[in-house]
């Protein structure tokens, strides 16, 4: 399960695929990013999938528009309603490519697309996979939409609004260390198939509301984030079928990333 969003996993979202990076012009050869972070919860989506503290890590590299990406979460302890007794294990590994380029023709139009595989090893879940296409617009706000399509275990769409900015440099020295500020939220609906699999709602409604703040110090190549996050189911018959009906959540992430 991840939430995906254009700046920030899970609300640094952090992760990764999305169409701003389409605007960015032509791609560099090899791009990559390595990162690791302690989250108070897992929110997924507005679920939550384990209310105790998890570590999330990722792997990425990119080349001509192309990027490969590993995400996996880590439940730190026995506690997640999800995966109980999981202490120390993997609850879900993650597979994704994406494809993102500039719309050819039409300036400040990006468009990505892209597949992932979600493993969910020492849990009782089924592996799953979603297809995705989204547009991204450069104008402030860096907005996007994505169709997300699960095409296994679920059979459902969800659709997402998001849009944030970062400012690169709030405070600091000089360009090789700094400290900056990053804003973002996103709104989803999903379909009948989706709410059906999830939360046994045969219709279609609004799904969650996401928000986030990071403040990112960059060392060079190195970048530390601490981020506070809100989420928010908001149907109600939709927030009190998800796990243990936690509609809202707030947690707080430390994350630590690298780029080559």
């Amino acid at each position: 399960m991840r939430l995906h969003y254009a700046a920030w996993k899970p609300l640094v979202l952090a992760g990764t695929l999305l169409a701003g990076s389409a605007l960015a012009g032509e791609p560099q050869p090899l791009d990559a990013l390595v990162s690791a972070g302690y989250y108070g919860r897992y929110v997924w989506r507005g679920q939550n999938v384990n209310d105790a503290g998890v570590l999330q890590t990722s792997v990425s590299g990119g080349a001509y528009g192309f990027t490969g990406s590993v995400w996996a979460n880590i439940d730190l302890t026995g506690d997640s309603q999800f995966a109980p007794g999981n202490a120390g294990d993997f609850s879900e590994i993650d597979y994704a490519l994406d494809y993102s380029r500039p719309v050819p023709g039409v300036p400040g139009v990006g468009f990505s697309a892209g597949v992932i595989h979600y493993l969910f090893p020492n849990t009782p879940a089924p592996s799953t996979t979603e297809i995705y296409g989204g547009l991204s617009l450069d104008i402030p706000a860096s907005p996007t939409v994505t169709w997300y399509r699960d095409v296994n275990a679920v059979d459902g769409s969800y659709l997402q609004i998001a849009a944030g900015h970062t400012f690169e440099t709030i405070a600091g020295p000089d360009s090789g260390c700094r400290v900056g500020l990053s804003l973002g939220g996103s709104l989803a609906v999903a379909g009948p198939g989706y709410n059906r699999g999830y939360f046994g709602v045969d219709r279609t409604g609004l799904n969650d509301l996401t928000i986030g703040i990071g403040v990112p110090l960059s060392l060079r190549q190195w970048s530390i984030t601490p981020s506070l996050n809100l989420a928010t189911m908001l149907s109600g018959e939709i927030g009190d079928a998800g796990f243990e009906g936690k509609r809202t959540n707030v947690w707080f992430g430390l994350e630590f990333s690298k780029s080559f």
